[in-house]
């Protein structure tokens, strides 16, 4: 019987938002695969019970509010400090806004917290990996953006401007970053039940998979945050070596779907 490789063996890895959700599910998977993990979130106990469960010989955790410039330069000279370099970003951090789908009822304060964590947060995750990659000439930086960075209708403005934006300073780090060996590129999940989003939502676990798969592309199969970290980890590894400023899209195919014409319906079965 053999094992599969371990395909981060050796590598450092910083992930944001990692106490929880998609981020805590890829900071276990990369230990998995012989990676050392720099946990970075604000939930101070969930972050330190994630390091806990992945072995303190393999992670630490770094307290960082990701809009906070000085707490990203921090976990990121820690990770170097610690592990002696920075192999992997991965930009996980975010937030939902209260979901007012009429744009004269939306706070301008909510809004800018949105942009604030989302776009601002990714882009100091990308300005301080780069500080230390760029001398290195080598790296990986992926970001956590959504289905909504396609389409619109699914979330609030906010959320979907933001990963919109996502996408794009993705695509201009990787323009400027590829000189260096540096690549950047994102995912887009389609809804899972994280616990971000179940809280928005107020749906726990299968009552949000229910929601989600009933409106779903591809049927008989739930997306899961394990999922999320499967692709992740195919793209920051040595097999994804020649992509970069690429938007993954892990939604079953509903972002390509216009289902107002329902072309392909078969009737159902009685």
């Amino acid at each position: 019987m053999t094992t599969s490789p371990r395909r981060l063996e050796g590598k450092v890895a910083l992930i944001t938002g990692a106490a929880s959700g998609i981020g805590e599910c890829t900071a276990k998977l990369f230990a998995e695969h012989g990676a050392k993990i720099v946990i970075a979130d604000i939930q101070d106990q969930l972050g330190q019970a994630v390091c806990e469960a992945i072995g303190s010989s393999n992670s630490i955790y770094v307290h960082c509010d990701v809009t906070n410039e000085n707490d990203v330069k921090n976990a990121v000279d820690i990770a170097v400090a610690t592990y002696g370099k920075l192999d992997i970003m991965f930009n996980n951090a975010g937030i939902m806004d209260p979901n007012k789908p009429r744009i004269n009822d939306i706070e301008k304060t909510d809004f800018e917290r949105v942009l604030s964590v989302n776009v601002t947060g990714i882009f100091l995750g990308m300005k301080h990996a780069a500080r230390v990659m760029i001398p290195a000439r080598n790296g990986s930086i992926i970001s956590t953006a959504s289905v909504c960075s396609n389409i619109g209708g699914v979330n609030s403005h906010a959320y979907t401007c933001a990963k919109h934006a996502v996408v794009g300073l993705t695509k201009n780090t990787a323009v400027e970053l590829g000189q260096f060996g540096i690549r950047v590129n994102c995912v887009s999940p389609y809804g899972v039940a994280s616990p971000m989003a179940t809280y928005i939502t107020r749906l726990e676990g299968e009552a949000f998979e229910n929601m989600v798969n009933g409106v779903a592309n591809l049927k008989g199969v739930t997306l899961k945050v394990d999922d999320v970290a499967k692709a992740v980890l195919f793209l920051v590894s040595d097999d994804a070596q020649y992509i970069s400023g690429h938007n993954m899209l892990i939604d079953g195919g509903f972002s390509i779907v216009n289902p107002s014409f329902g072309m392909f319906k078969y009737p159902q079965s009685s």
